[in-house]
């Protein structure tokens, strides 16, 4: 039987991309996302694959913990996990009220946490294990108006090494990829709000010439997961194109 590799945040962007890619490794995926899970997962669910979608808030313990039973029942113990489930706002710092700061943090870090922390008792139970968080440059170099995201996503990383830590002599290894500017709904979306000046815009200032697709981001997840990254943990993965080195 393939391993079972949940995705959340798998229904649109990096997340689709990477369950995408798992598909093509052969694993059973399960997509976990707040809207259109199983849309995606039906879309990808094609020659033979098995994909399964749950929506479920990555930042509500219990719906989780509920999904993950249901990915038990349905696939099998949880062996893979991308944690690629977030959310972004611009705000400037003086704008930035306790409502906005606690859902940053509930979705990007907590939920990260909660979603590790859920995968691990199957992970501890086999001796092995592959989980990467999707972290982001923006708590490498700091960004203007981001600082509730980029605190998040700092403590992601910060997360991912402590895990790395802890987790090495039971077989599982835990690192994180903090992308740039990649192309995806999300960063379209803040585009279209002016938050920033836009994709096309930016993607030639990275040193490679370009935005980065969440292929790219997938291609980086499919390596650290398989056995080829078996030597590979607690490790800070950039795949920016350049843009932060």
């Amino acid at each position: 039987m393939s391993r079972v590799a949940v995705v959340t945040g798998g229904a649109s962007g990096i997340g689709l991309g990477v369950a995408k890619q798992f598909v093509t490794d052969g694993y059973q995926v399960a997509i976990l996302d707040l809207h259109n899970a199983e849309t995606a997962a039906k879309e990808l669910a094609g020659d033979g694959a098995t994909v399964i979608g749950l929506d479920v808030d990555v930042a509500d313990r219990i719906a989780v913990d509920a999904a993950y039973g249901r990915v038990r029942a349905d696939l099998g113990p949880v062996e893979i996990l991308v944690t690629s489930a977030g959310i972004e706002s611009f705000d400037a710092v003086l704008d930035i009220d306790a409502a906005k700061w606690d859902r940053i943090i509930a979705v990007n870090l907590t939920g990260t946490f909660i979603c590790v922390q859920a995968a691990l008792p199957d992970m501890v139970a086999a001796g092995w294990g592959r989980i990467v968080t999707i972290s982001s440059s923006s708590a490498q170099s700091g960004a203007p108006n981001m600082t509730h995201y980029a605190a998040s996503k700092g403590g992601v990383i910060s997360l991912t090494k402590a895990l790395a830590v802890e987790l090495a002599r039971q077989g599982i290894t835990v690192n994180t990829i903090p992308p740039s500017l990649v192309d995806t709904p999300m960063a379209r979306g803040a585009e279209a709000a002016e938050d920033f000046p836009g994709v096309d815009v930016v993607g030639p200032m990275v040193p490679l010439g370009r935005a980065g697709t969440p292929a790219d981001i997938a291609a980086a997840c499919s390596f650290l997961c398989g056995e080829s990254g078996s030597y590979i943990t607690g490790q800070v993965i950039g795949v920016n194109g350049g843009m932060y080195i």
